[in-house]
């Protein structure tokens, strides 16, 4: 899949309550998941609005929690692979555009 298929999962367009739906958390739960920085909406006049890539995140947090994982592991956790990802980028396009 190239990045222009998958960009509809990354367009921040769902309400809380349709995530809350979708993921079958409450909406406490998802604002608790902020606030310890494990998701990041974007506001638009006060209102959060989420992406697919969100929800699905939202449910491999709950996954983990339900196994008995705490936020500030499930947070340490998703910062070491996001600085993973970000390093291969980094090497990648360093070595792909080398004259």
């Amino acid at each position: 899949m190239t990045n222009k298929e998958d960009s509809y999962k990354f367009k921040k367009v769902i309400s809380i309550g349709i995530v809350s739906e979708l993921t079958g958390l409450s909406q406490r739960q998802i604002r608790y998941y902020e606030e310890r920085k494990l998701i990041f909406p974007d506001r638009s006049n006060g209102i959060r609005k989420y992406s697919f890539a969100d929800v699905e995140q939202l449910m491999e947090i709950a996954d983990k929690r339900e196994e008995g994982v705490p936020t500030r592991e499930i947070r340490q956790e998703m910062t070491k692979e996001l600085r993973e990802k970000m390093l291969k980028g980094q090497m990648n396009a360093h070595f792909r555009f080398r004259p």
